[in-house]
């Protein structure tokens, strides 16, 4: 694995996730309670024995930078190790990057220091446990040019993704974007494979493809101009997916919507997530900050309801349930939830304060928020319209640092 170069593709907006994104970069969102999105994919590289990674960042990227250089500066570049975050950088043009493929184009010069043999593309906002030394030994297996990460999709779904039609050795014949039609897999007519945007090239076929591409009109992305072009002349294969989740389930999320990042979040408090946190076999690595243990207080007073208490819940270091009920919700560091709270079915992020007898249901509510006493958020979907972001499915959503007063936001 010393021989592959890993870019991660780190810079999209995000912006069906607005206003998660409204100021901070879809894969530093954060997730599970401790972790960033960007996380997994990280982890993947370190549990695979990758030791070369490039994270290739645009768009509001401070707080992902900032994570990567505190949480994740724990190689050693004297033996040629390194996880860096890279910016645009106008080395070829004034452009930004303008599509997946020219976002690695414009870093041909990694290629040029490092002279890897390989390159693995990857990126950065998908959750799943992946070995990509399983690809790497696929890709010398078929000796491909090139190895494109799929999964299984029932047909009726795969049409939202791109779909990858092979013969039965697996060689790629076909890439279409959200076709109407999918194409099966060969002897399975239920499912077919779609693209997990994930790609293994020899370095020199790689270098090849993106310096023609830069020529010419396109959209410069590896799923629409890069491998459709590749199929036609060179060997590009299909790998499928080998999810070490270790579920009866395969476990591959985009969570590109705010209801898909909310129902990812809440099956990590079911009593057996499909995605498993606890495997140490597998572990998932984050910044780790010094915060004090979690607390709960005042469970004696039954009859009042003055309880302090979490149940079926993800509670992150710093957090402090004061009097407070909090069930099948996500608090992650440095939260407070005070007397006669009921939090319920919820994503509460880092330093936020939820008043007393606030009730709260279905929310996401971002960084640095203050709900004043009282506030009922969750049950009154008119009510919340007027002053929030609400889904389709009525979940709400309180942007980072947004202020709430009292004497509008309270019920009382």
């Amino acid at each position: 694995m010393h021989s592959i170069l890993t870019m991660v593709l780190a810079g999209g907006k995000g912006e069906r996730l607005f206003p998660l994104t409204q100021h901070r970069a879809k894969p530093a969102g954060p997730f599970g309670g401790k972790y960033r999105i960007i996380d997994f994919t990280l982890s993947n590289c370190l549990n695979s024995g990758l030791r070369k990674i490039a994270v290739l960042i645009q768009y509001k990227s401070h707080s992902l930078d900032r994570h990567i250089r505190t949480g994740w500066n724990i190689l050693n570049p004297e033996l040629g190790e390194f996880i860096a975050s890279i910016p645009p950088q106008q080395r070829i043009s004034e452009d930004w990057y303008r599509g997946t493929a020219d976002a690695v184009h414009q870093n041909l010069f990694l290629l040029d220091n490092e002279q890897p043999a390989f390159v693995l593309i990857l990126a950065g906002d998908h959750i799943y446990k992946m070995d990509y030394s399983e690809m790497f030994d696929f890709l010398q297996e078929k000796q491909a040019d090139v190895v494109v990460g799929t999964i299984e999709t029932p047909l009726h779904e795969a049409g939202r993704f791109g779909v990858i039609g092979v013969d039965e050795q697996y060689r790629i014949q076909q890439f279409e974007e959200k076709p109407e039609h999918p194409t099966p897999i060969p002897n399975d007519p239920e499912h077919a494979f779609v693209s997990m945007g994930i790609y293994l090239f020899r370095t020199e076929a790689l270098r090849n493809h993106l310096m023609r591409d830069a020529k010419e009109d396109s959209r410069h992305d590896f799923g629409r101009d890069i491998i459709p072009r590749m199929i036609q002349e060179s060997r590009v294969f299909a790998f499928k997916f080998h999810d070490a989740n270790r579920k009866a389930v395969k476990y591959w999320r985009d969570i590109g919507t705010l209801d898909a990042y909310w129902e990812a979040n809440m099956d990590l408090v079911t009593v057996d997530p499909l995605f498993n946190l606890y495997d140490q076999n597998w572990p998932i690595r984050t910044y780790q900050g010094q915060f004090p243990p979690a607390k709960f207080v005042f469970a004696q007073d039954f009859q009042g309801g003055r309880m302090g208490v979490a149940l079926d819940s993800i509670v992150c270091g710093g957090c402090i349930i004061s009097g407070g009920r909090v069930q099948n919700t996500i608090l992650s560091p440095n939260v407070i939830v005070q007397d006669h709270a009921d939090v319920r079915e919820s994503i509460v992020m880092e330093n936020v304060i939820i008043g007393e007898h606030c009730r709260i249901r279905r929310a996401i509510i971002d960084k640095e928020v203050v709900i004043p006493p009282k506030t009922e958020i969750g049950y009154d979907s008119d009510a919340d319209r007027s002053r929030f972001t609400v889904t389709e499915s009525g979940l709400v959503v309180i942007s980072k640092g947004m202020k709430l007063h009292a004497s509008v936001d309270s019920s009382g």
